[in-house]
């Protein structure tokens, strides 16, 4: 596996000041939050237009730093079906956020108020997986198509609104009294739910936006997980956890069937598709790792980066 320690980091902002990386990532929240409302003809599209341009400029020169800072690692990937699906499948164990001290922190010592500040951080930089995998499924073969299109009808809670993730998170965030916006959010996670949108968006990125969602799922159970114990401990009613407790034991399901059917049967079907899908997964796995390590200096919790 790869020597993830030589991945050079760059060290977060101390604070919420507008650096030069904080201004990208608030402004191109701002331009991704708009462009996705659905809206009403204006005689001046044509100039909104236009504006806009300069603005996927920037989000495609900050998705190619992201995608070029983790080449060196791809070097000796396999790209035969059942090698490559080993090795995507060690990322969970090997890759850069992987046993992060912050999760067992929060599961048993983090404050009321260090769960919400670590929680208000998430929510506003959360992109919505729902609208990422419907974004991502287009036009794909049927076989990956139709597990995306399964994964996307749980996301959906199968048709009942309550059952809906999205709103279980909403109910999270409403129970718990959380008010995200962007500009009160650090720019990693601001950074994170960027990334995310513009793998899913941009159809040049749409192998790199299935690697970067198949990670989410195969990561995320024991980070949820944790974050449901700190929940429970601190006396959250099952209703506002409940988003963390599905998915603690939803997403392993969703991961297994995820690489079977979409990663495995693209890749079998087409090798070239390999190292774009690594590349995605990669990419997110290190911008979430980026974040845990702010939320970590934030909290005073000593650094445990492999």
């Amino acid at each position: 596996m790869f020597n993830y320690e030589l991945i050079p980091y760059i060290a977060p902002d101390t604070a919420l000041s507008m650096s030069p990386r904080r201004k990208l990532h608030v402004q191109l929240s701002h331009f991704n939050q708009h462009r996705l409302t659905p809206a009403f003809i204006h005689q001046d599209w044509a100039l909104k237009i236009q504006q806009e341009a300069s603005l996927l400029l920037k989000e495609g020169n900050f998705v190619e730093s992201e995608r070029q800072h983790i080449q060196q690692y791809l070097v000796h990937m396999p790209q035969d079906a059942e090698s490559f699906m080993r090795w995507f499948e060690n990322l969970r164990e090997e890759a850069p956020g992987q046993g992060d001290i912050l999760f067992p922190w929060l599961a048993t010592e983090a404050t009321m108020e260090q769960m919400c500040w670590f929680l208000q951080q998430e929510a506003a930089g959360e992109a919505g997986f729902d609208d990422l995998v419907a974004l991502s499924q287009i036009k794909l073969p049927t076989q990956a198509k139709l597990e995306m299109a399964r994964n996307y009808w749980d996301e959906m809670g199968r048709g009942h609104q309550n059952s809906m993730h999205g709103i279980m998170l909403e109910n999270t965030v409403k129970g718990l009294g959380l008010t995200p916006t962007i500009d009160d959010t650090v720019w990693e996670s601001l950074a994170l739910a960027n990334l995310m949108l513009a793998l899913a968006v941009n159809r040049r990125y749409a192998y790199q936006s299935i690697g970067a969602l198949g990670a989410i799922e195969m990561t995320s159970p024991t980070r949820v997980g944790y974050v449901n114990e700190g929940l429970k401990r601190l006396n959250v009613d099952f209703d506002t956890r409940k988003y963390f407790q599905l998915h603690a034991t939803l997403d392993v399901k969703h991961s297994n069937a995820w690489n079977k059917e979409v990663i495995f049967s693209l890749v079998k079907s087409n090798p070239q598709t390999a190292k774009p899908i690594a590349e995605g997964a990669l990419m997110r796995l290190c911008s979430g790792a980026r974040c845990y390590e702010k939320y970590r200096t934030h909290f005073g919790i000593q650094s445990n980066l492999h």
